[in-house]
């Protein structure tokens, strides 16, 4: 085997290895579920970790206020509590690829392990 035979194979291993620790992290993301309930309780929501709304259930003591506009925000309200928690849980799994994100600083989940192994290198890739 010569060098260059040696170099891409090397190069595709650490491309396998990437893929593999994405798929993972896409896995985690895949298994969030997050909850919130209205003020009153009787909005409850499931988000996935990519905000996808799973579930809704409205108690049956919601429809005794005939007010159409306020269940339409308090249901958008407990949906966007959900999707924030989802968020939350889906960017600390993302995190975990990209070991230098500065403390506070927001992690996009869907591109943030990506283009930060991008900016890194194949050198990097390995190592994790």
């Amino acid at each position: 085997m010569n060098r260059s035979d040696t170099d891409l194979t090397g190069r595709l291993a650490e491309y396998a290895r990437l893929a593999g620790r994405l798929r993972s992290v896409q896995d985690g993301i895949t298994d969030v579920r997050a909850t919130a309930d209205s003020d009153d309780g009787l909005v409850h929501a499931v988000v996935g970790g990519r905000g996808e709304l799973l579930e809704l259930e409205l108690d049956q003591r919601i429809f005794r206020d005939q007010d159409a506009a306020t269940l339409a925000r308090t249901i958008v309200d407990t949906v966007r509590d959900a999707a924030a928690e989802a968020g939350r849980d889906a960017a600390r799994i993302a995190a975990k690829l990209m070991p230098h994100q500065k403390p506070g600083t927001e992690v996009d989940p869907m591109f943030g392990p990506v283009l930060s192994m991008l900016d890194e290198g194949p050198q990097a890739w390995s190592r994790r």
